[in-house]
Parts: C-alpha cells; sequence; structure tokens
C-alpha cells in the first residue's frame, strides 16, 4: 500500500513538474530572447516572406490572376477602358492590361538579390524593436531599405512587356493629357513608371501577407527559431 501510494505520488509530482517546466517555456518573452535570437528569427521571416510572395507573383497569372495584386488600369482610364468595351474595343484594352501585369510577373524575379541582400544586412539593435511593432512592421522595414532600387531594376523589364503590344505611347499621350486636366494622377500618366509602382506595391502586400501567417501560427513553418521568436511575442 504504502509503495503504490508513493509510485503514485511520484508519477503526480512529475506531471506537475512537467506541467510547471512546459509553462515556463510557454511564458517565454521577448526579454528572455538573446539579440542573436530575436535576429534570427526576423532574418528567417523575412527571407521566408520574400521568397514565397516572389514564387507566388512571378508565376504564370500571379498578378493577372490575383484579384489582390491584379493591376488595372488607374482612374479615368479605367472609366474610359470600360466605356471601350461597350463599343468593341475590349480587345485593345485587355491586351495593354495584359501586358502591364505579365510585365510586372516578369519583373518579379530580380527581386530576390535585392531582398535577400537586405536580410542579412538587417541591424541587430533594430531586431527586437521590429518584432514588436505590429503584423507589417518587418514588412515596412524592408520595404524601405529596397524600394527604390527594386524600382530601378524593374523598369526596365516592364517597359520592354509594355512595348510589345505597341500601345504604351498611346497610353502615355493619353494619360498624359488626362494628368494636365486633373482626372489622373501625374504619377501614373506614364504607363513603365505606373506599372512598376504597383508591381512594388504587390510585391510588398504578398510578403506583408505572408509575414501576418508566420507571425499568427510559426510552427506551421516548420522552423525552430520562427517558432520560439515570434511564439515569444503572442
Amino acid at each position: 500500500m504504502d509503495r503504490r501510494y508513493f509510485t503514485l505520488g511520484s508519477v503526480s509530482l512529475l506531471a506537475l513538474l512537467s506541467a510547471a517546466a512546459a509553462q515556463r517555456a510557454y511564458a517565454l518573452t521577448l526579454a528572455d530572447l538573446s539579440n542573436a535570437d530575436a535576429t534570427k528569427g526576423l532574418k528567417t521571416a523575412l527571407e521566408k516572406g520574400a521568397l514565397s510572395a516572389i514564387g507566388i507573383l512571378g508565376a504564370p497569372d500571379g498578378f493577372l490572376g490575383n484579384d489582390s495584386v491584379r493591376i488595372a488600369l488607374p482612374g479615368a482610364l479605367n472609366d474610359a477602358a470600360n466605356l471601350m468595351r461597350r463599343f468593341g474595343q475590349g480587345t485593345r484594352v485587355d491586351d495593354l492590361v495584359t501586358a502591364m501585369n505579365r510585365g510586372a510577373e516578369a519583373a518579379m524575379p530580380m527581386a530576390k538579390d535585392l531582398l535577400v541582400s537586405a536580410v542579412q544586412g538587417m541591424s541587430v539593435t533594430d531586431a527586437k524593436g521590429i518584432l514588436t511593432g505590429g503584423d507589417t512592421a518587418v514588412t515596412g522595414f524592408f520595404a524601405s531599405k529596397t524600394r527604390p532600387a527594386l524600382a530601378v531594376k524593374f523598369l526596365p523589364v516592364v517597359t520592354q512587356a509594355t512595348e510589345k503590344v505597341g500601345l504604351a505611347g498611346k497610353y502615355n499621350e493619353v494619360a498624359g493629357k488626362a494628368a494636365e486636366l486633373g482626372l489622373l494622377k501625374k504619377e501614373d500618366a506614364n504607363i513603365q513608371q505606373y506599372v512598376t509602382t504597383k508591381a512594388l506595391d504587390g510585391l510588398f502586400f504578398m510578403i506583408s501577407e505572408e509575414e501576418k501567417k508566420i507571425r499568427q501560427n510559426p510552427v506551421g513553418y516548420g522552423s525552430a527559431i520562427l517558432t520560439k521568436v515570434f511564439g515569444a511575442i503572442r
């Protein structure tokens, strides 16, 4: 009897100790993380999110088939395009819109080197602050480091794609007049610049979506460091 009670008591004690240890592990906070862990977690999240976004958007119909990032004609030009469709000119409009989105898709792989370089250059000092800065704080930091350089790399690819349909010049002519009349933003009056801007918007939007997923469910990404770091700030 005494031996049986001792055994049961030992088991219960072990169970309580295990539960307490698990609770302490779960209660890990950002303050408990080393700078190395915080930075590594950030870099892992950034790289995973960036490469995933590039893979999604750089595939056929990555832009054209995705309503969240699909590039449409801007403002008054989109209204005019809808009117053209009513008068049987929809094919020309659709060809231009398709070329715009294909240009954005073609530019995506060129982002990889700059994004990875930004990941590698992230400072330890900012890491913990970025981690606690909200669902897309990492993406915002990332965009601030890479967006201007990415625009330079994207522009020639977008230009080549839009010029294939022979409508780029016509777009710029009509858009320029619309901008003069206040019907269109000046920055949207050049098709190459407009598509480049929208391509970057789409890229960082997709990175932010991936970042949200990682923050909400780091375990699902199968990375111990992501689980440790992002689990600490939930």
